[in-house]
């Protein structure tokens, strides 16, 4: 066993242990919890995997239902108290896309930049790969443990989404972990999961989405006046990347307190995690990857600025946005 992974089981052992994901789990992040879950159990470790939001797509509530995912809401997590372990997945503690729960945050493993320095987990293993399910498989590979077909079809599924299928934020681990996981998925299971990312009842509502589309210079905004799922909206921001001449997406909706946001960059000199993190820093918060973020940004604090949003909105991005291109500029 290696030494990061015997830190990790010594640190768990004899405790109630709980795998926390970010709110309104996504694909990496399910696969990834599933994953740790298997992992740890094979070393006498057994923990239960939780979240708070629902799963909002249909296929990754297939992959759940497939893989037969036992995964409970915190409003169920009736035995939790502040003596359990929680390790969070895919996220950190104190980041506003996951709720913070009673028991005892000891360890992380994530894939974002580090979200707080000053951290007191007890285990620690963020490394800046492409998907969070890269980290888990790594132990599995480094720990020559058993690798079944529906924990690998699960990783790589997970590895395939947050990559965008290896189009974005794609490292050396990754692909090693792509080669090691291949032999053992089940890939048509994977082609089943894709083929349903976007439901029928969302056609209407791309179509509407799309007709909104603003684009200044090369970044392209798009506000949903209609109720949708923060995997909508990362759908959204994803396909506008797609569109000519967009090589930056701001997509948001309208919640019951504020604006959720999610943000795609293809350029490497606009920072996506840096460019939300300072355009939102007074009126909400946000963060991420290079090619992927997300935030949120109270309503209040909006309006005090103009009644208008989407015009503030814009112009919060647009002022960091220009101010990357005049360094850029003077650089050259």
């Amino acid at each position: 066993m290696t030494q990061e992974l015997s830190e990790l089981i010594s640190l768990l052992k004899g405790h109630r242990t709980y795998i926390q994901t970010h709110n309104f789990p996504d694909p990496d992040a399910i696969a990834s919890a599933y994953g740790l879950q298997v992992l740890l159990e094979h070393f006498g470790v057994i923990t239960i995997i939780c979240h708070h939001g629902v799963v909002e797509r249909a296929a990754t509530m297939d992959m759940v239902s497939e893989f037969k995912i036992n995964m409970t809401t915190d409003n169920d997590l009736y035995y939790m108290n502040e003596n359990d372990y929680i390790v969070n997945v895919d996220s950190q503690k104190g980041n506003a896309n996951i709720r913070d729960l009673i028991g005892n945050v000891v360890a992380v493993i994530d894939h974002h930049p580090i979200f707080c320095e000053k951290d007191d987990y007890k285990f620690k293993d963020i490394r800046m790969v492409g998907s969070c399910a890269t980290i888990i498989a790594d132990y599995f590979r480094q720990n020559d443990v058993e690798m079944t077909e529906p924990v690998a079809t699960a990783l790589l599924y997970g590895l395939k989404c947050d990559t965008r299928n290896f189009t974005r934020g794609v490292t050396e681990l990754d692909v090693e972990i792509f080669s090691y996981l291949f032999p053992y998925a089940n890939t048509q299971l994977i082609r089943r999961f894709q083929s349903g990312e976007l439901l029928y009842k969302e056609l209407n509502a791309l179509a509407d989405s799309l007709k909104k589309v603003e684009l200044v210079d090369s970044v392209a905004f798009a506000f949903l006046d209609f109720p949708c799922s923060d995997a909508f909206i990362a759908m959204i921001s994803d396909f506008l990347l797609q569109i000519d001449k967009v090589s930056f997406s701001v997509v948001y909706d309208h919640r019951e307190d504020g604006f959720k946001f999610s943000v795609r960059s293809e350029l490497d000199e606009f920072d996506a995690g840096r460019i939300i993190s300072e355009a939102l820093a007074d009126i909400g918060s946000g963060g991420g990857h290079k090619t992927m973020a997300g935030g949120f940004a109270t309503e209040d604090k909006i309006r005090s600025i103009s009644t208008d949003y989407n015009r503030t909105i814009k112009g919060l991005f647009l002022k960091i946005i220009e101010s990357i291109k005049n360094k850029t500029e003077q650089h050259d």
